[in-house]
Parts: structure tokens; C-alpha cells; sequence
């Protein structure tokens, strides 16, 4: 995997090195046409002729690029992505790399900034998070052979490394404890629905639930608090309310616990809470929310890991980090 060259863009245009720098350049030497066919090879293959002198070095950047499509208001108060970042930056600045981080608004403009970054020789690889179905982001980073490992899964990525956490298991066992607390109406308030690793849960809650008898309810929202407390009043204000909840991140459970106080609900002799990725926010607030628990640094570390191998030119394969565990904490109980 390497990054392209004028030579790349020589051969594939069939002229010599000097001809596709005229036509990088704006200067005379070359046809119309050859400048055209010259700058459209440079596009495709994400070549930006202002970094022309670091790709003839082949210089390293000692960068790795990570770029998050999440509302840039979440960063400052998602746990999940401050212990990955943490995890990263803890791999990375042992080897002497920087991370890059870009918030973006759609997985196009992901793909935009991938093509930039990798063309103007900022970055040595990314880190790739929120894998989708069909995920366009993968066939570009393929094209462009730019080192990268994808967090979340398992998805369709072709030859680009993988890893990811069991989810299906760890949401079946929070299920069944709750069934063993006698709860029989269990609710899930989901983060966003296009994304590999919320549909794998919301399939295992669906199969969980209905192996033993019960209906399975999942309200989508995005991993605010603001969403995660209008899914909770949706769920409450019913006549037949859950008796727990299960919500796919720790901001959410919080957001949902405030809005049960609200109500005048007992946390846990009314309703049982259960939040995913456990934090020191779970056991900030009162009573302290049962959580399911993993390791976020240790799996932003091992990610990053594995993305400097395939920057060094080793085969890296996929790999199934450890399964979250329930932590039960003061917010489960029995039901009245």
C-alpha cells in the first residue's frame, strides 16, 4: 500500500514524469487533452499536485486520520469516543504519531476528506468507525490503497482489517438478567439505526426476546441526551410502560434515568435501567446505573495497533475483541 506518484500518474497516462508535472503545474509542454486526462488520472487515484515535492520524497506524514460523522456537540460529552481517542492516542504517541481528527456531517464528505488527506500526504492511514451497510467510504479506500481499520462490524470490508466487539452476546445477556429480576416488558432505546453494530443488537434483542415469550420494543434515537429523553417519555407515557430499559449508550441511560425522577418513577422499584459502554458517568448519578462493561481504551489501542502493522506493510486480519460484561449496579431490581 502506497501512496501515488507522479510515476503512478505517468504510467497510467502513458507520458513521462516532466509532462505530468507541466500539466500539474499549469505550464506549457503539453496538449489540452493531456492536461485533462493527466489531472482526471490525478483525481481518480487521489493525487494533489501542491503536494507534489512530499510524494517525490515519499516522505512519512507520522499522522493517522480519523473522521467521525456524529454531530460535533456529542464529542464533548460521549465517554465511549473519549476513551477510544484515548486509546489510540496512547498506541500512536509511543510510535511518534499524530492523530488527525475531522468531524463531517455525511458519509460522502467522509469520503472527500479520505481523498485529501491521503492526495496532500497528511496522513499514513485512517481509522474507520460506524460501519454501515453498504458502506460507501470502503470501495473508495480500496481504490485509493490507503492503510485503514475499520471499528465495528462484522461488515463487508473486503481486504481492509476489522475489528469489533460481540454486541449480539452482550445484549442477550442483559436480557436474560433482567427476565431473572421477573421484569417481562423490557424496552431498548437504540443509537442510530443505519449502523452495523445497532442493527446486530437490535436483531439479538429481537431473537432474545422472542425466545422467551416477550415483545421486543426498540425506539431509535442518536446517542444524545436530548433524543434518548424524548425516546424515554415515549416509552413511559404508555399505558402498558416497560418495567427496564435497555439504552445503547451511557448519555442516553442518564438522559432516560432524569426523565423517570421526572415522572415521579422509582429507579429501580418502577422502572430498571441498564445503560451499554458503562462509564464513570454511570456511577456518578443516583442511583448508579447497572452497565454493560468493556474496555474502550484497550479497544481504541488495539485498533490502532493494528492499523500501524498495515501502515509497515504487514498482513493484519480481522479480529473479535472481548464481549461486554454486566456490571450490575444500584438501577436494576426486581419489579413491583
Amino acid at each position: 500500500m502506497k501512496r501515488p506518484t507522479i510515476a503512478d500518474i505517468a504510467r497510467r497516462a502513458g507520458v513521462s514524469k516532466g509532462a505530468v508535472s507541466y500539466a500539474l503545474n499549469g505550464q506549457p509542454g503539453v496538449s489540452e487533452a493531456t492536461r485533462q486526462r493527466i489531472v482526471a488520472i490525478a483525481q481518480e487515484i487521489g493525487f494533489n499536485p501542491n503536494s507534489a515535492a512530499r510524494a517525490l520524497s515519499g516522505a512519512s506524514a507520522r499522522a493517522v486520520g480519523l473522521t467521525l460523522c456524529r454531530p460535533a456537540r456529542i464529542l464533548g460529552i460521549e465517554p465511549w469516543f473519549m476513551g477510544l481517542i484515548s486509546g489510540f492516542e496512547a498506541e500512536l504517541s509511543a510510535r511518534s504519531y499524530a492523530l488527525t481528527l475531522q468531524v463531517v456531517a455525511t458519509p460522502e464528505l467522509e469520503v472527500e476528506v479520505y481523498r485529501r488527506w491521503w492526495g496532500e500526504r497528511r496522513i499514513d492511514g485512517v481509522i474507520v468507525t460506524d460501519l454501515r451497510e453498504n458502506d460507501i467510504r470502503i470501495p473508495v479506500l480500496q481504490q485509493l490503497q490507503l492503510p485503514a481499520v475499520v471499528i465495528g462490524g462484522p461488515g463487508e470490508t473486503g481486504k481492509i482489517a476489522q475489528i469489533w466487539s460481540d454486541d449480539a452476546g452482550a445484549i442477550t445477556e442483559a436480557v436474560r438478567y433482567l427476565v431473572a429480576l421477573g421484569h417481562r416488558r423490557i424496552a431498548r432505546v437504540s443509537g442510530l439505526p443505519g449502523l452495523l453494530h445497532t442493527q446486530a443488537r437490535t436483531k439479538a434483542f429481537n431473537d432474545t426476546c422472542s425466545s422467551l415469550g416477550l415483545e421486543a420494543v426498540t425506539v431509535p434515537s442518536d446517542y444524545t441526551g436530548e433524543e434518548g429523553s424524548r425516546a424515554t417519555r415515549r416509552l413511559l407515557i404508555d399505558t402498558d410502560r416497560p418495567t427496564a430499559i435497555i439504552y445503547d449508550n451511557d448519555v442516553m441511560a442518564v438522559a432516560g434515568l432524569a426523565v423517570a425522577q421526572e415522572m415521579g418513577l422509582a429507579v429501580p422499584g418502577d422502572l430498571s435501567i441498564v445503560a451499554w459502554d458503562d462509564s464513570p458517568l454511570c456511577s456518578l448519578v443516583h442511583p448508579p446505573l447497572t452497565a454493560l462493561t468493556r474496555d474502550i481504551a484497550e479497544y481504541g489501542a488495539h485498533a490502532a495497533r493494528e492499523l500501524l502493522a498495515s501502515i509497515d506493510g504487514k498482513e493484519v486480519g480481522n479480529v473479535e475483541a472481548g464481549t461486554a460484561h454486566l456490571t450490575p449496579r444500584g438501577s436494576t431490581a426486581p419489579p413491583r
